[in-house]
């Protein structure tokens, strides 16, 4: 718009400016914290030596004279006072307390004496400490040490009014310790937000952490799932047809066909599993098809069936399953299978039972009359553990053993839904 400039514009809704000045003053104050956090020796004699050239310039010069109640002080008196008021200031970061102790009797030597030393008035910087780093209890007897000489000298040379005199003081300490404590306070919100960033900083590195183990879990059963299956069943049809080459070319050339509508339906799900790992935005988005459910149960038994293994299914009840159950069943029944192809020996049979409950309730059970021993019980592979891990998270049980006599059965039970 005409006559508007980009500094007269307001800034975005929610977002705070701040003052030039204010920056100014926040980066000095943040230069002389940094400077003074990597040379902690250096600050504190420098400051102590500022102090005490003051005091001594007050006591040489003899500005003291305008406020002291005795002109007649004697020169090495004013001069141990000026030096005891101002020295200690060197350990008034790390010993507050003492350092007030040490300096309370110079303090009250100074009101005795009349001397009246403007240097007194350094005690205020030690209050200040006190309230920055010591429990705020100890301003209680702080504070009576700090009025000590005001009483003595309000005491003996009864110059203005007894509230007057300590009123003053009062206002004095008050002014201090109220500056001790706001920048103690905002010191501690500090160190609060940034142990709050650091426990968060952690928590997120460790919440990442969990996620990428589970997705290699995940991607692991995926990989399992698919490679295992489809290798057994490409491993019967490859046997059947190599036996049936020589009396039923058909035969083996219905083998081959499975065979390369095995691998392609492999391959093209190992696909899919790969694409979601891609992270790099410029490639083509990922194709995405829907995990197997119930409906690719029969395809996966005529893939069986064609590999040499006959299967007979039952199904009791209405399905109605959300698709992370479905895929769990399609799971364990494809193990099962698996299984059954790789070690239950020539002419054995599987049958699959199906029992539908309400919200979600389901009991499969695949037994088979083979004479092998799965190699998933005592090896520790990872077919029945990753079906454990699908079973557990909606709170199934999924049982694998052999049966009495001869053969193998796995049974899984999901219960039903909770209710929302």
């Amino acid at each position: 718009m005409d006559g508007v400039t980009a500094n007269d514009q307001e800034p975005p809704p929610g977002e705070r400016t701040t003052e030039p000045l204010a920056q100014y003053v926040q980066r000095a104050n943040q230069w002389v914290r940094a400077f003074d956090g990597r040379h902690p020796l250096l600050w504190d004699p420098l400051f102590t030596g500022f102090w005490s050239t003051a005091a001594l310039i007050d006591y040489t010069g003899g500005g003291w004279r305008n406020v002291t109640h005795n002109p007649d002080a004697p020169g090495p008196l004013l001069l141990v006072l000026s030096l005891g008021l101002s020295v200690p200031l060197l350990w008034r970061r790390t010993r507050p307390a003492r350092v007030l102790l040490v300096m309370t009797p110079f303090a009250v030597v100074n009101a005795w004496s009349g001397a009246a030393l403007q240097a007194a008035l350094l005690q205020l910087v030690v209050i200040y400490h006190l309230a920055l780093r010591r429990p705020l209890r100890d301003l209680w007897w702080a504070t009576a040490l700090m009025l000590t000489p005001v009483v003595i000298s309000t005491a003996r040379f009864g110059e203005g009014e007894w509230s007057q005199q300590i009123g003053s003081h009062l206002t004095s300490l008050g002014v201090a310790v109220l500056i001790g404590v706001t920048v103690r306070t905002r010191e501690n919100y500090t160190e609060a937000l940034e142990d709050r960033a650091r426990r968060l900083e952690t928590e997120r590195d460790q919440q990442a952490r969990i996620a990428t183990a589970a997705e290699r879990a995940r991607i692991a059963r995926e990989m399992h799932d698919i490679i295992g299956h489809n290798l057994s069943v490409i491993t019967g049809l490859a046997d059947g047809g190599r036996y049936a080459a020589t009396k039923s070319p058909e035969r083996a050339a219905q083998a081959l066909d499975a065979i390369g509508t095995t691998s392609r339906q492999a391959l093209g799900e190992l696909r899919r599993l790969l694409d979601v790992l891609r992270d790099d935005e410029a490639t083509r988005p990922a194709e995405r098809s829907p995990q197997p459910g119930l409906t690719d149960l029969d395809r996966l038994v005529d893939r069986v069936r064609d590999a040499g293994l006959p299967v007979h299914t039952t199904t009791e009840g209405r399905a109605v399953l959300p698709p992370g159950r479905q895929l769990t069943v399609y799971r364990v029944v494809q193990e099962a299978l698996t299984n059954t192809l790789k070690h239950a020996g020539p002419g054995a049979t599987a049958k699959i039972t199906i029992a539908y409950g309400d919200r979600g309730a389901v009991t499969v059970t695949i037994t088979d009359t083979g004479t092998g021993l799965p190699s998933a019980a005592p090896s520790g592979g990872r077919g029945l553990p990753g079906t454990r891990e699908r079973t557990a998270l909606y709170g199934g049980t999924l049982e694998a053993g052999p049966r009495p006599g001869h053969g193998w059965r796995v049974r899984l039970h999901l219960p039903e839904e909770p209710e929302q």
